[in-house]
Parts: C-alpha cells; sequence; structure tokens
C-alpha cells in the first residue's frame, strides 16, 4: 500500500509532510505534490503531518477522490523529487478546504 496525496494540497501547497518521509517519495510541480507508489514504504509519518489534511492512505481515499492515486503515479514520473520543506504559497490557507481544486491542477 501507499500514501496518496488528494485534492486540498492543490493551491495549498503544504510541505510539513516532506520533512519527515524518510524516503524520499514526494515530488513536486508547481501548485501541488505527490507520492510515488513505487517508493512510498507505507510508514505512516506523512499523514499526520499534513495541516491541510490531503494525505491518505491509498486504501482510505474517499471515493470522490479515488482519481487521485492513478494522478500521484502519473505525476512522479513527470516531476522531481522534493526533500526538503519550502514556503507555502502566500494565499495557501485561502486554498485550504475549497472543493473542486482539480481543475487549477498545473501539470
Amino acid at each position: 500500500m501507499t500514501y496518496v496525496v488528494t485534492e486540498n494540497c492543490i493551491k495549498c501547497l503544504y510541505t510539513d509532510c516532506v520533512e519527515v518521509c524518510p524516503v524520499d517519495c514526494f515530488h513536486v510541480g508547481p501548485n501541488f505534490m505527490v507520492i510515488d507508489p513505487d517508493e512510498c514504504i507505507d510508514c505512516t509519518l506523512c499523514e499526520p503531518e499534513c495541516p491541510a489534511e490531503a494525505i491518505f492512505a491509498e486504501d482510505d481515499v474517499p471515493d470522490d477522490m479515488q482519481q487521485y492515486i492513478a494522478l500521484n503515479a502519473e505525476l512522479t514520473k513527470k516531476w522531481p523529487v522534493l526533500t526538503e520543506k519550502t514556503d507555502s504559497p502566500a494565499d495557501a490557507k485561502e486554498w485550504d478546504g475549497v472543493k473542486d481544486k482539480l481543475k487549477y491542477l498545473e501539470r
């Protein structure tokens, strides 16, 4: 099993979870980050660190966010690995909790 970054990370991009990852499985894009399912060791450390509550165990991804499982796998092949915490966008708090953000995902 792997962990999956879902919709609420879009435009929030809090990277607190990256600091605790022992295997560097996070990849970052312009306004979203994903977890490489082949690298994730299911350690559970990232999930409680996410201020936006956007990370789920693959088996616990909500039904309306199932497409994020494939999206994480796809985008890890395109985006670079992120190994250190970075600053979140200035308007991250305004985006936290906004619904239907997939249309804002920048690839």
